[in-house]
């Protein structure tokens, strides 16, 4: 499986994508997120854009009201604006309702958010089951309104909480087989570069190189963009029993943006494919990462691995969200990810998926070892570098006695398994071994 557009190209292209959505006033529902699906539908026309009507059941839970928002400010006495949603759309609390009403900075000091240890950053705040209105700002600014606490305010929050649409994109890559790999993101958060667009833009982009792909490929490939929680738990309403037959392994991506050492997020079961496969390619790819365990989970993996609904989806982030400072803030910004830092997260993933694609199960044709200098496969001079030269090679015939998987192989001999994927194709065509196994039922688990 190779790349269809150069290193410098896919780098760029990703970081543009967060560069064209970071203005974007995304939520649950509304504009934004209609916004949001439809520059995703330019690269990736075959996404299906799905409407879910508010009030909708959907296990536990109701999909709630269409919040949009025109305009929302807090002005002074001389009619300047001291808190503005046109100069960053963090300023306002996300699903507020609407109100126009004229206060003192008392009464409106209960509706402002701000971060006491972070003075600088306006914090991102949100109230989707609960009707009210409010503002977040910098501790600065609070500072320096608080010293009048008399002073007068125009407040107006201009926006509509009413019954509409919830949004989500879905985009169905099919294989040779219709056993699947799932790669989720969201797509609800306003203008923060890692915690939000990263997911989305990487994904985005491994999205177009599976479809460049042209369905040369053992998986399908279910890609969903939607919004957090309330979007995962619509979506499994309606494919959960379809996805528990065919699902074999899935990942959320989320705060992939950053240059800092990835992470794992555990399912319950800490020993997935999912989670095998992502650990192989970071161990030997990227050398340092961390693992969570699902206790301390915190995006759409909550939803795909719940009791009853048991999917094997790990999450996937460089650093692991609310782990760092900048974090559901405005300090989470287009400098905090970098093009770098977005592709190698790519690279990551389609290493993944590349393991999934070539992991099969082999079985050794010759008894006893097989005389690879015959098949012109060994060296005919013998040196004390012959053995380091076809050691690979010699350790995959040695272990693939027809129920060992390469993936397995690779974990025992501690090789990463891409180095067998050039080494296949000549032990196929000398004969010297066979395919036992197709991919989609040799993943035993690696203790």
């Amino acid at each position: 499986m190779n790349q269809t557009s150069s290193t410098m190209t896919t780098k760029t292209a990703i970081y543009n994508h967060a560069v064209n959505l970071f203005p974007i006033c995304r939520s649950l529902s509304g504009s934004g997120v209609v916004e949001t699906l439809s520059y995703i539908k330019k690269f990736l026309p075959n996404l299906n854009v799905e409407t879910v009507k508010s009030g909708t059941q959907v296990f536990d839970w109701n999909v709630p009201q269409e919040w949009n928002i025109n305009d929302a400010y807090v002005a002074n006495s001389k009619g300047e604006r001291v808190i503005d949603f046109n100069e960053h759309n963090l300023h306002i609390l996300g699903y507020s309702e609407p109100f126009e009403g004229e206060m003192t900075f008392e009464e409106l000091d209960a509706h402002l958010y701000s971060l006491p240890e972070q003075p600088d950053a306006i914090p991102y705040i949100t109230s989707y089951y609960k009707r009210r209105w409010g503002f977040c700002l910098t501790e600065n600014l609070r500072n320096e309104m608080r010293k009048s606490p008399k002073e007068k305010y125009h407040v107006k929050v201009d926006t509509t909480l009413e019954d509409g649409d919830l949004n989500y994109g879905e985009l169905i890559i099919k294989g040779q087989t219709d056993e699947e790999i799932l790669i989720s993101t969201y797509i609800c958060h306003p203008s923060m570069a890692n915690n939000e667009l990263s997911g989305p833009c990487v994904t985005l982009e491994l999205a177009s190189w599976l479809e460049s792909l042209q369905g040369e490929h053992h998986y399908t490939y279910r890609i969903l963009f939607l919004v957090e929680t309330i979007g995962s738990i619509i979506y499994l309403s309606k494919h959960l029993e379809y996805l528990k037959k065919h699902l074999k392994a899935g990942y959320v991506l989320s705060c992939v943006g950053d240059n800092l050492d990835y992470s794992v997020v555990n399912t319950p079961d800490e020993n997935t494919a999912s989670e095998i496969a992502l650990e192989h390619v970071l161990k030997h790819h990227t050398g340092k990462y961390s693992k969570y365990p699902f206790t301390q989970r915190g995006s759409d993996e909550r939803q795909y691995c719940s009791a009853g609904v048991d999917l094997p989806v790990a999450g996937f982030c460089r650093s692991k969200y609310a782990e760092f400072p900048e974090y559901h803030t405005s300090l989470d910004d287009l400098d905090f990810i970098s093009e770098e830092g977005l592709f190698g997260a790519y690279e990551v993933m389609q290493k993944v998926i590349t393991l999934f694609e070539n992991n099969a199960v082999y079985k050794t044709k010759v008894l006893g070892e097989p005389q690879l200098g015959k098949r012109g496969l060994y060296p005919s001079i013998s040196t004390k570098e012959t053995a380091a030269q076809t050691r690979d090679m010699m350790n995959l015939i040695a272990y693939s006695n027809g129920s060992r998987s390469l993936l397995e192989i690779a974990e025992k001999t501690n090789t990463s398994i891409s180095k067998f994927y050039p080494i296949v194709p000549k032990l196929l065509e000398a004969d010297v071994m066979e395919k036992h196994e197709t991919a989609s039922v040799c993943f035993p688990k690696i203790n």
